[in-house]
């Protein structure tokens, strides 16, 4: 029989060590939050949307589906409102604050709350999804909204401003 090595780790049976399980491809929480500063929450809340659906989190799912509407509705409104109103000063600092506080208040009362969920269940290993194709679709979508909103804004000038 052998000496035990006095010199070796300790080797023990850990019942209570907790054992992470596999993770599904999932894009970046908090950098899905952070590119939502310049394609608005309704960009993030949709990657979450699709995280929550990847981890098997319909109820969370439902509830990232719910702001993307709610900030895409805020942010259609908002185009309307500034064409309806071109030279309010309120509307435009509605437009302005009103845009960052819509991606504050998803942050805070949603988007947060993704990261601390992949962390506690996957760590920090788990495999992600790349990012060309999620930008170049808000890319194709900021362009397309913008051309959407000048075709607005010119038919709504020919209308009342005409003669």
């Amino acid at each position: 029989m052998q000496a035990p090595n006095p010199y070796a780790p300790p080797k023990a049976d850990v019942a209570d060590m907790q054992t992470r399980e596999a993770a599904p491809p999932l894009w970046n929480p908090n950098a899905a939050a952070s590119w939502s500063l310049f394609f608005s929450p309704i960009f993030g809340a949709i990657l979450h949307m699709k995280n929550w659906q990847a981890m098997g989190e319909p109820q969370k799912a439902a509830a990232s589906r719910t702001w993307a509407i709610a900030s895409a509705a805020f942010l259609v409104f908002m185009v309307l409102l500034s064409v309806w109103l071109a030279d309010n000063k309120a509307v435009d600092a509605l437009a302005r604050f009103g845009g960052f506080g819509m991606l504050v208040a998803w942050y805070y009362a949603l988007g947060k709350s993704q990261n601390a969920f992949v962390l506690a269940r996957y760590g920090k290993d788990y495999p992600r999804k790349g990012w060309l194709k999620p930008l170049g679709i808000a890319i194709g979508a900021w362009v397309g909204f913008m051309v959407a909103a000048v075709i607005v804004g010119v038919v709504a000038g020919m209308l009342g401003g005409g003669n």
